[in-house]
């Protein structure tokens, strides 16, 4: 493909909307033609976002101004709920929705944990959830892609081999996931500040995480059988990056060396996902600002169980770097079209 493709940005004043201006502008076939942001139309990108100053970058606009007709790829990274009422109206374009709102395949369940009936239920069974190693054969001329999640993600990444060959079992998942501050948006939130978050870590979202039913939506698929987990996320003094870890139980007849085979065997040929060398714990300066992910599984010091590490960048493979992912396979365009860069250190 050589004609460029005109690409629009929604929420480009959030922090996954700027990583994601960030990527494409090192994308040799992304044109960005217009950049969304309600509370901010009007404005240069250049006032919202000072590192982006040098780049001729169009102005800020209203996400309803857009003339859709004139886009090729859409990417939206807006609030749950505003994400499916816009992007529901966008007609013969592709969608790489970074929201929620079309990662569950239920609106009964999307219900029940946003407080929101589901804006446009009739999109829900045609959007491909996007877990890009796990969603290769859905992706090729995809409409609607639903981008997984930073937790969910990195989760995934980590589970969803054990769990596809029987390597682990489905029931008392426990799963404890660390956070930087930029995961939870750019809005201004007392708990966000400088004083609040440094020096310290503390747990949140105890016991009804909205992540929670997409982890088990997607680690049920994999089971076979519904999947009920044990997620705990944290918020810690970083601005980027993601680790989970992941205590689960050996099936019957797996070890340690069976589990290892399975995940070094799925992930080989990936791009993006790596397997560390035995003994080696994930860490998340190993892939900060990038698209990788790095895993490991440790036999816990109780017999019979395992944990299982993974560590993203959640503004990254967590987010905008999983939409430009996505994107380049469902327009067939090579998969590491644009996001080759390696980690940043330190």
């Amino acid at each position: 493909m050589s004609k460029p493709l005109r690409t629009a940005i929604l929420g480009a004043s959030g922090y996954t909307g700027a990583d994601l201006v960030r990527l494409a502008l090192g994308h040799p076939q992304l044109e960005i033609t217009a950049l969304a942001a309600n509370s901010k139309a009007g404005q240069p990108m250049s006032a919202i976002w000072p590192h982006l100053s040098y780049v001729d970058l169009p102005v800020l606009t209203t996400a309803e101004a857009i003339d859709y007709a004139a886009i090729d790829v859409v990417f939206g990274c807006l609030p749950h709920a505003a994400s499916a009422s816009l992007l529901s109206t966008i007609p013969d374009t592709t969608i790489i929705d970074l929201s929620a709102d079309f990662r569950l395949k239920s609106a009964e369940t999307y219900a029940d944990w946003y407080d929101v009936p589901h804006p446009a239920p009739h999109l829900l069974e045609g959007a491909v959830y996007g877990l890009t190693e796990f969603a290769r054969e859905a992706l090729p001329g995809a409409r609607l892609i639903a981008c997984p999640g930073c937790y969910p993600t990195a989760v995934l990444l980590a589970l969803y081999p054990l769990l596809e060959a029987g390597q682990i079992g489905p029931e008392r998942i426990t799963i404890n996931a660390l956070s930087g501050v930029s995961g939870a948006g750019r809005g201004l939130k007392e708990a966000n500040l400088f004083a609040e978050v440094a020096e310290a870590v503390h747990p949140y979202g105890l016991g009804h995480h909205r992540h929670m039913p997409e982890i088990e939506q997607q680690l049920s698929i994999a089971a076979g059988q519904s999947v009920v987990v044990s997620f705990t996320p944290h918020l810690v003094p970083m601005n980027r990056g993601e680790l989970v870890t992941c205590l689960v139980e050996l099936a019957p007849g797996q070890s340690l060396a069976t589990a290892r085979e399975v995940l070094a065997a799925r992930y080989a040929d990936e791009p993006f996902v790596h397997l560390l060398p035995e003994g080696k714990p994930p860490a998340t300066r190993m892939v900060r600002g990038s698209n990788h992910c790095v895993v490991n599984v440790f036999a816990d010091r109780i017999p019979g169980r395992l944990i299982v590490i993974a560590a993203i960048d959640n503004l990254v493979k967590g987010s905008s770097g999983q939409a430009i992912q996505n994107m380049n396979l469902a327009l067939g365009l090579p998969e590491t079209m644009g996001l080759e860069a390696a980690p940043l250190f330190p």
